[in-house]
């Protein structure tokens, strides 16, 4: 069982690893994603057991502590990078297990999400 020191601190680190790569990435990312196929990326999503971790709708768990993967705010460039080079304790996939094709397929489910509504919108937290 992960305790919330844990969760915070495995976190942290997740995106510490993550701003080491973003630099490298935009200096060879051009702007837009690859073209993507989200219905397909939604089976992947599925049936690769990315959402065991990340739930169906990438929100994240802290039970696992995996973190919010939906809608992605990273280039495409960078979320490749941390799926073939993860920083905590996700596996690596390989682009032999993980085809750049199918990753860019699920990048595009993730990107179809709809962002979840601010706290200020939400009438009930805010009485």
């Amino acid at each position: 069982m992960i305790k919330p020191g844990q969760f915070v601190a495995r976190t942290v680190l997740a995106f510490a690893g993550l701003a080491c790569i973003v630099p490298v990435a935009r200096a060879q990312s051009s702007d837009a994603p690859p073209a993507g196929n989200a219905q397909n990326g939604k089976k992947l999503f599925m049936s690769d057991g990315c959402y065991e971790c990340h739930g169906r709708m990438g929100q994240g768990a802290a039970q696992t502590g995996a973190a919010r993967i939906g809608p992605p705010l990273l280039s495409f460039e960078v979320f490749q990078g941390y799926v073939r080079a993860p920083g905590n304790n996700m596996p690596p996939y390989s682009s032999k297990a993980l085809p750049d094709k199918d990753l860019a397929d699920i990048y595009a489910y993730l990107k179809s999400i709809p962002m979840p509504p601010k706290g200020k919108d939400i009438p009930l937290l805010n009485k």
